[in-house]
C-alpha cells in the first residue's frame, strides 16, 4: 500500500497561500482521480481542488478555516480502495459479547439485508447473521422504511423487543398496545421474557408511548407559536399540557429574548468586550492591498458627467421585447458596456497599462488592442472584478449573455482566478444600490474605471422646456500618468453620447 500526500498547488499566477474553506471528503472515503477534495479560498476566488490520486482518504492534514502556504501537504490518500476484500487474519466487525444487540435491531438488520441466517445454515457465531461484508451491500440509509420507536429488554439467553404493536420474547405471549391502553387487565407473562424480571405495566407504556399529553386546541396553539410541547412543564390533572402552561412558557421565553444580546451588546458590558475582531484574509486581504497600491502609486484624476439616458431606457425595453433576446436578462449596464468598448476604440490610451522597467529609471505605456472588460461585482465573499475576454469581438446579444454568466458565477462564488486576470478597463455599477455616483479607485494594472450611477427620473431641460427624463451620472477615474484631463473628458463624453443615443452603435 502506497500513501500519497497532496500538496496545495498554485491554482493561479503567483498564488502564495490559500484557506481551506470546506472539505468534501472525510477519512475512509474512496476517491477517484478528479473527484473534488475540497474548496479553497485564494486571494481572488473560491476554487475546487480535484484529486490527483485514486484510492482511500486516510487523513485530512489541514482543518477547515486554516490558511496554508502553497506546497503544504493538505491530505493523504492511500492507493488501497475501501471495500477491498478483508484479509483472513482481520476479523469482520462483530458485536461484543459484553454488549449484546437488542433483538429488534437484529431482526430489522437481517430483514434489510438478504443472506443466510443461522437457521438456514448461515453463520451462527459472533457476527450478525446475514449481515453484509465491509464495503458490500446497500448503504444503511438506502432503506426507506419509517423507523419504529421501541424499547428492548435483554436477558441472559432470550431477548425481548417492545414494538408499537406488541412485546415479544422467547415465549408466545405478547401484549398489544390496544391491550395496554384498553385497561382489560392483560399483563405480560413471565414466559414472554427469559431470564429477565417481569416488566411492569407502567414500564411497558413508557416504552410504547413517549408522547406529551395535550388537547388538539393546545397542540395547535403550540404549533402556531413554534413551541415544542416537550419543553413545557404540564400542570393538568392528568399530566397534560394546558393552555395556561403555554401562556406561562411563552411569557418566560419572551422575557429571555428581551435580555438576549443585540448588535450593541448587553447593557453595562465593557466596551472592550463589544469589539468584534474579523481576520483580514482571502479576497478582503487581496482587495485591501490592491486598493492601497493603486491609490498611492497611480495619481488619480476623476471627472463626472450627467447623462440623459431616456433613449437607452427605451432601447432596453425594445430589446426585452425582442425575440432575439428572449430569456436573456437585459439592463442598461449592457448598453454602458458597449458604450465603453466603443469609446475606448476612439480613445485608445484609456485601455492601457503603465509599466515600470526594472530599476525604476524608465517606464512604458502598454496600449492594449483588445478589451478584457472588467465588471466590479459585490459578492458575499467581497469585491471581485472578473472580466469578459475580448469583449470587443462580441455582438450585443453575446455581450448580454457574457454579462449574465459573469454575474451568476460571481454571486455563486465560483469565479475562477483566470477570469479575474488580464483586465484592461473596468466598470463598477454602483447604481444597482441606488447610488447616484462616486469616485472609483482604478483596478491595479489598468488606467481607467467608469462608475455607473442609478438611473432615475429628474427634471431636465430639453429644447427650452423642463420635462421629466431618465437621468444618470457617470463617474470616471484615470491614471494621470497615462490619461490627461483632455483625453479623460473626451472618453467620458463619448460614453455619454452612446447612452443618450444608442443608435450611434450602428454606425
Amino acid at each position: 500500500m502506497t500513501l500519497n500526500k497532496f500538496n496545495l498547488p498554485d491554482v493561479g499566477e503567483g498564488l502564495t497561500e490559500a484557506e481551506i474553506v470546506s472539505w468534501k471528503v472525510k477519512p475512509g472515503d474512496t476517491v477517484a482521480i478528479n473527484d473534488v477534495l475540497c474548496e479553497i479560498e485564494t486571494a481572488k476566488s473560491l476554487v475546487e481542488l480535484p484529486s490527483p490520486f485514486a484510492g482511500t482518504v486516510t487523513e485530512l492534514l489541514v482543518p477547515e478555516g486554516v490558511t496554508v502556504e502553497v506546497g503544504t501537504a493538505i491530505i493523504s490518500v492511500s492507493d488501497a480502495v475501501s471495500g477491498d476484500p478483508t484479509p483472513a487474519d482481520v476479523p469482520l466487525p462483530a458485536l461484543q459479547e459484553s454488549e449484546p444487540e437488542p433483538l429488534l435491531y437484529g431482526k430489522l438488520h437481517q430483514h434489510q439485508h438478504t443472506g443466510p441466517t443461522a437457521s438456514d445454515g448461515g453463520a451462527a457465531d459472533g457476527g450478525l447473521a446475514g449481515g453484509p461484508l465491509v464495503g458490500s451491500g446497500p448503504k444503511a440509509d438506502a432503506v426507506k422504511r419509517r423507523p419504529r420507536k421501541a424499547s428492548t429488554a435483554e436477558g441472559g439467553q432470550g431477548e425481548a423487543g417492545v414494538s408499537a404493536g406488541s412485546i415479544t420474547g422467547g415465549g408466545e405471549a405478547g401484549v398489544s398496545a390496544g391491550s395496554i391502553t384498553g385497561g382489560d387487565g392483560v399483563g405480560v407473562s413471565a414466559g414472554s421474557i427469559t431470564g429477565q424480571e417481569k416488566p411492569t405495566l407502567g414500564g411497558a407504556i413508557t416504552g410504547l408511548v413517549n408522547k406529551v399529553l395535550a388537547k388538539p386546541p393546545v397542540r395547535k396553539i403550540a404549533r402556531d407559536l413554534g413551541i415544542d410541547l416537550a419543553d413545557v412543564i404540564p400542570t393538568g390533572a392528568r399530566g397534560e399540557v394546558t393552555r395556561e402552561d403555554l401562556v406561562s412558557y411563552q411569557a418566560q421565553r419572551d422575557a429571555e429574548l428581551d435580555k438576549a444580546d443585540t448588535f450593541w451588546g448587553k447593557s453595562g458590558q465593557p466596551q472592550e468586550q463589544r469589539i468584534e475582531r474579523i481576520p483580514v484574509k482571502g479576497v478582503r486581504k487581496a482587495t485591501a492591498k490592491a486598493m492601497v497600491d493603486s491609490a498611492f502609486s497611480a495619481p488619480h484624476v476623476s471627472i463626472f458627467v450627467d447623462v440623459d439616458a431616456s433613449r437607452t431606457m427605451e432601447f432596453v425595453k425594445r430589446l426585452k421585447a425582442s425575440r432575439d433576446f428572449e430569456g436573456i436578462k437585459v439592463s442598461p449596464l449592457l448598453i454602458l458596456a458597449k458604450a465603453v468598448i466603443w469609446a475606448a476604440a476612439r480613445n485608445p490610451s484609456v485601455n492601457a497599462t503603465w509599466v515600470d522597467n526594472p530599476g525604476g529609471d524608465s517606464a512604458e505605456i502598454h496600449v492594449k488592442h483588445f478589451m478584457n472588460l472588467g465588471i466590479a461585482a459585490a459578492t458575499p465573499r467581497g469585491l471581485m472584478v472578473p472580466n469578459i475576454k475580448n469583449a470587443q469581438d462580441l455582438s450585443l446579444k453575446e455581450l448580454a449573455l457574457a454579462l449574465n454568466d459573469l454575474a451568476t458565477t460571481a454571486r455563486a462564488g465560483k469565479t475562477q482566478p483566470a477570469q479575474m486576470q488580464g483586465g484592461t478597463l473596468t466598470i463598477t455599477n454602483i447604481g444597482a444600490l441606488g447610488i447616484d455616483t462616486g469616485t472609483p479607485i482604478i483596478n491595479p494594472g489598468e488606467v481607467a474605471i467608469v462608475a455607473f450611477g442609478t438611473i432615475k427620473q429628474k427634471p431636465w431641460v430639453l429644447d427650452g422646456e423642463v420635462i421629466p427624463r431618465w437621468i444618470t451620472t457617470l463617474g470616471g477615474s484615470f491614471d494621470h500618468r497615462v490619461v490627461d484631463g483632455d483625453l479623460s473628458a473626451r472618453f467620458m463624453a463619448d460614453v455619454a453620447a452612446i447612452l443618450e443615443e444608442p443608435a450611434l452603435l450602428l454606425d
